[in-house]
């Protein structure tokens, strides 16, 4: 028989709620308590009216919101590439593999060290309030490792994606049709099982809108649905792409015209910002005002990624995108909790509201605005994820 607990005495809640506060998006409850019944929140509201329960834990007038939902990150790999990091920053040229570095180290790891390095950071985040990941496969491009990939993955983690158009593979270099037919043929059949999304990188140098048209629709049409690395290096058909074919969300979305913007505003996919990249390649941020002036539904998630992002940090994305790419501290907090869950199509996750999990961040600060407020600082003190405290 499960138990419920009262976290009482908490400074600042939020509940991304909206009909708590006239609309207020972040629905938030000063002096709060939110009550806990097996692995659900079964009520939210002022401490003074919070009713009688089994256990009670006393906030100490710090702040509570949603656990963290990363809906992008790239988590099943192997290897290392801190030497490209170091050259890019140091501005030096750097002719190693990138992305099929990786490939190359993925492929030769075993099952034991890619779930290894998995749960590693799979723990990792959870420390820093993450209850909610999505992870990918995209290292080993061959249909035995992809397969592999997204096995080990959905051993800890429900929110798994194909993602074997990541890059043409190597052996595929000068037939990339050839890769396109592997990748919507024999090996979307060993993967579909695995996995509940398809992803394709769709971007010069990666997959051109006709290729990544074909990725997603094979996908579908064997039960995947879609989300796209879309417009992140140049201007290019992804994000288009993705609200015709109703993809959950766009990533990255760096580069984008007035009819993308206008596209994301007017349709159901997601605006999925991925700061850290930008952060570790030095690259022009996504311009997350233009959206949300827009109307576009904005979601924050790390990316976290050996190449290009290697942070599995949600409060780091949080800082970066209130200091540099035009978001409040509101609207960052809710972009990486209810945004990461409707880039995922769910609502049961990212808000704290009665018959949503019990996933929950404490915080040591009395806002939520510390998590922008103090950039870096290992604010997060205790993590409940499906009602169990797990820190």
């Amino acid at each position: 028989m499960s138990s419920s607990t009262a976290i009482t005495n908490i400074a600042a809640l939020v509940t991304n709620d909206p009909s708590l506060r006239d609309g207020d998006p972040l629905g938030l409850v000063r002096d709060a308590a939110v009550v806990i019944d097996g692995d659900r929140v079964v009520w939210t509201g002022e401490t003074r009216k919070a009713p009688a329960t089994d256990n009670r834990v006393d906030a100490g007038g710090r702040a509570v919101l949603p656990g963290f939902v990363d809906s992008h990150s790239h988590l099943v790999f192997a290897g290392d590439r801190t030497e490209e990091f170091n050259a890019r920053m140091s501005g030096r040229p750097y002719s190693a593999g990138g992305i099929r570095t990786t490939v190359a180290a993925t492929r030769a790891a075993t099952d034991a060290e890619l779930e290894a390095t998995l749960v590693r950071h799979l723990r990792e985040a959870l420390r820093q309030g993450t209850t909610t990941l999505e992870t990918k496969s995209g290292y080993g491009l061959t249909v035995d490792d992809e397969a592999r990939a997204l096995r080990i993955a959905a051993h800890h983690t429900d929110e798994v994606t194909y993602l074997g158009a990541h890059i043409v593979a190597p052996e595929y270099a000068d037939d990339p049709a050839g890769y396109v037919a592997l990748v919507t043929g024999e090996m979307l059949d060993a993967c579909a099982p695995h996995a509940g999304w398809i992803d394709v990188f769709c971007e010069r140098g990666a997959f051109d809108g006709d290729q990544a048209r074909a990725v997603l629709t094979a996908g579908r049409e064997r039960g995947l649905r879609p989300r796209v690395h879309a417009n992140q290096l140049t201007h290019g058909p992804g994000v288009q792409l993705a609200v015709e074919l109703d993809a959950a969300s766009a990533d990255h979305c760096t580069h984008l015209t007035d009819a993308d913007v206008d596209a994301l505003a007017h349709g159901d996919t997601v605006a999925t910002l991925l700061p850290g990249a930008e952060f570790s390649t030095r690259a022009p941020w996504p311009d997350a005002r233009r959206l949300l002036d827009a109307g576009a539904t904005v979601a924050l998630s790390t990316d976290c990624n050996p190449g290009s992002s290697f942070t599995s940090s949600v409060p780091f994305c949080v800082a970066l995108a209130v200091r540099d790419m035009g978001m409040t501290p509101d609207e960052a907090v809710w972009s990486a909790t209810a945004g990461g869950a409707a880039a995922l199509r769910r609502d049961d996750v990212g808000r704290l509201v009665p018959g949503a999990y019990a996933d929950l961040v404490l915080l040591d600060a009395p806002s939520h605005v510390h998590l922008a407020y103090r950039p870096g600082v290992p604010l997060v003190t205790g993590v409940w994820r499906r009602g169990v405290r797990v820190v």
